[in-house]
């Protein structure tokens, strides 16, 4: 069910001035209740003041007597003085909890045998029932306690008072409500009435009607309210004309599509092209076969040239598929703290065995650091960089792998002794299927797409790669991620 805000403003207005005046009344009811409690406790003090030393003196005019006979010879006498000081009825009991004198002619009827024990181990206790207040104090004797003194304070005017005062705050409470409300309808009212006049305006707006509007006659935030939906107005107006600057911006994405697809038809065009030339020679070796089956040294070629061609195209298909797979999706990266050294040494390990194959030697300098990143790309981009390291390198050539760290990076610098790059082809290198050298290439399987997919992952990692320019042959690439944080540093 809906509920106007005219509605819900009149309810929270009474609802807030009720809470009010109720709790206002509560908290001065509650002070002085405290103020006549604070009143009576040391008015009963000093009245058991007054009776421990009354009865103090009267012990010592009577030395000879022990405390339990003095007690139980004077306690009437002393609880008719007592009463006669205070003006309140007055009991005294012994030690044992005996009552020993009463300063009223019959017993007293009350409900302070829970209460007597805590008197009777020194301890002042009282307790209210109906209009009269049971107080017990000890009495002591040299500090040491002797009896247990109990007055009987009269409540009923205390009573009186507060239900007196209660009746004020009921009168009081109920003409201050009243007129409060009175005043607070008549100003919310103003208020809930222009916020209705806004509304409707609003809703004319959405209609397509602008003209017409009611002026409010305010200086406050309403107005300002005003003037926004006055602006607002203005602006759908000019939103319209807006609408066709986004139809160009439109155009220009669909442009920007037709680029892109221009982009993918090339990728294709090239791996198809790549494609081409290995399953050439596969079809050419098994046409072969087919003439010369009796031939065991075709068939020894056959199966090399076969072998190595299935494996270049396999090797294709992953990268092109890897690559590929980037540039399309955002893959959610595993990152984690990475010690660059152990993960370096244990890529030149891994690498080591081909490297040997062809008689290279991988040299090594490594400190210690730490690096945020997923360990299966970094790994892929080390064994890629290494890998090409030993691929175009001369025989008995050397690789040196270093890493060193710079403020807030972390540089890993992969150089061999190899055929080297061009240092104006830097940008080209990282392109898809671009190749320095195609021949060697063709010999070596590459196909163009190892640099690119490194240059991909390292920009995932938030990291940077660049050839560097080197005066002897050889090429030497340098890769910079930033450091997680420095366990070593030398």
């Amino acid at each position: 069910m809906r509920v106007s805000i005219r509605t819900k403003s009149n309810l929270f207005l009474a609802g807030l001035l009720l809470l009010t005046v109720i709790m206002l009344s509560l908290l001065i009811l509650s002070e002085v209740k405290k103020e006549q409690q604070s009143h009576y406790e040391n008015e009963l003090r000093r009245q058991t003041n007054v009776a421990s030393l009354y009865i103090n003196q009267s012990y010592a005019l009577n030395s000879n007597l022990d405390n339990k006979v003095f007690l139980k010879s004077k306690g009437q006498e002393l609880a008719r003085q007592i009463s006669i000081l205070s003006g309140l009825p007055v009991v005294l009991y012994d030690m044992d909890g005996g009552k020993v004198g009463n300063s009223f002619p019959m017993d007293i009827d009350n409900s302070i045998i829970s209460s007597l024990p805590y008197a009777l181990k020194n301890t002042v206790a009282y307790k209210v029932d109906g209009e009269s207040l049971y107080y017990l104090a000890p009495i002591s004797n040299s500090n040491v306690q002797v009896a247990v003194v109990e007055f009987i304070y009269p409540l009923k005017e205390s009573i009186n008072f507060i239900n007196k005062i209660i009746m004020i705050f009921v009168y009081t409470g109920s003409l201050v409500f009243v007129s409060s409300y009175i005043i607070g309808y008549i100003y919310f009212n103003r208020i809930v009435s222009d916020i209705l006049k806004l509304k409707n305006r609003i809703d004319r707006i959405k209609i397509g009607s602008s003209k017409g509007f009611e002026i409010l006659k305010r200086s406050d935030e309403l107005k300002d309210l005003e003037q926004g939906i006055c602006f607002m107005n203005d602006r759908i107006q000019v939103n319209v004309k807006n609408m066709e600057l986004e139809q160009e911006k439109l155009r220009f994405a669909v442009e920007k599509l037709n680029i892109l697809e221009k982009q993918q038809k090339f990728f294709i065009g090239n791996i198809t092209h790549e494609f081409k030339t290995p399953l050439t020679i596969i079809r050419a070796y098994v046409d072969l076969i087919e003439m010369y089956t009796d031939d065991p040294k075709l068939l020894i070629d056959a199966k090399k040239s076969i072998s190595k061609e299935t494996d270049r195209l396999l090797e294709m298909v992953e990268k092109a598929l890897h690559l590929s797979s980037l540039e399309k999706y955002d893959f959610e990266l595993n990152a984690e703290p990475i010690e660059i050294m152990n993960l370096l040494n244990g890529i030149c390990d891994r690498v080591n065995i081909k490297a040997k194959k062809f008689e290279l030697t991988i040299h090594r300098d490594f400190k210690e650091a730490y690096v945020w990143a997923d360990l299966e790309s970094v790994m892929q981009i080390f064994i890629n960089i290494m890998d090409n390291s030993i691929k175009y390198n001369k025989p008995t050539g050397e690789i040196f792998v270093s890493n060193y760290i710079d403020k807030s990076n972390i540089f890993v610098v992969i150089r061999d002794t190899g055929i080297g790059i061009p240092l104006e082809l830097k940008d080209k290198i990282f392109e898809p299927f671009y190749r320095v050298d195609k021949e060697l290439s063709r010999q070596t399987s590459g196909i163009g797409l190892g640099l690119a997919l490194v240059k991909k992952l390292v920009e995932m990692q938030n990291g940077t790669i660049e050839l560097l320019n080197v005066e002897e042959k050889g090429t030497a690439i340098k890769i910079s991620f930033p450091v997680y944080f420095k366990s070593l540093q030398l």
